[in-house]
């Protein structure tokens, strides 16, 4: 196990870098679960960290346009990011502000760097996230389905699950605070 840190802004510096880790499909936070609402219903879904950017507090992941997530996210866009690091024994809950970007500089580059790999396919499919499958399947599709979901982070949730106890802290616009477990 790690060495524990004691230091609120320790914490907080140790909590950004494994997210900026999280990028690698080996890390245990690559694969999180964000949480959104339509306004009645509340829905969960995996999602892959592709890119972290600390400095801006952000969080990048990709995503087919049709999804159920997007229309959240355009009536509702706040929701929650929940990481689970066994090997650390952390849970962060990152409260983000989500905006979707599905055109652009930024969109394409990043296409341009997918568009060649397996994950492609993902995102060319005919059929909107969630359809039934008929046969025959329909054509392929193209790159306008693709999407980039920034999730701008408002505040991080530590807890940390140790065998000298359970610590937690939020981290938000007012700083570093220790809270009950």
């Amino acid at each position: 196990m790690n060495e524990r840190l004691h230091d609120l802004a320790a914490i907080e510096d140790a909590v950004w870098h494994e997210l900026g880790r999280a990028t690698d499909s080996a890390h245990d936070w690559h694969v999180g679960v964000l949480a959104t609402t339509d306004g009645q219903r509340a829905d969960a879904r995996s999602v892959v960290l592709r890119e972290v950017e600390p400095a801006a507090h952000s969080l990048i992941v990709y995503t087919d346009a049709r999804s159920p997530k997007v229309a959240h996210v355009e009536t509702h866009p706040e929701g929650v990011l929940v990481l689970w690091s066994a090997s650390r024994g952390w849970q962060l809950r990152a409260h983000v502000h989500v905006t979707v970007e599905t055109s652009g500089l930024a969109v394409w580059s990043r296409w341009a760097k997918l568009m060649m790999t397996p994950a492609a396919q993902d995102y060319l499919s005919p059929l909107p996230p969630g359809s039934r499958i008929v046969k025959p399947v329909p054509e392929r599709g193209t790159r306008a389905h693709f999407a980039m979901m920034t999730m701008r982070v408002d505040a991080l949730d530590w807890l940390e699950l140790h065998p000298e106890g359970q610590r937690r802290a939020l981290f938000d616009a007012d700083g570093g605070h220790w809270l009950a477990p």
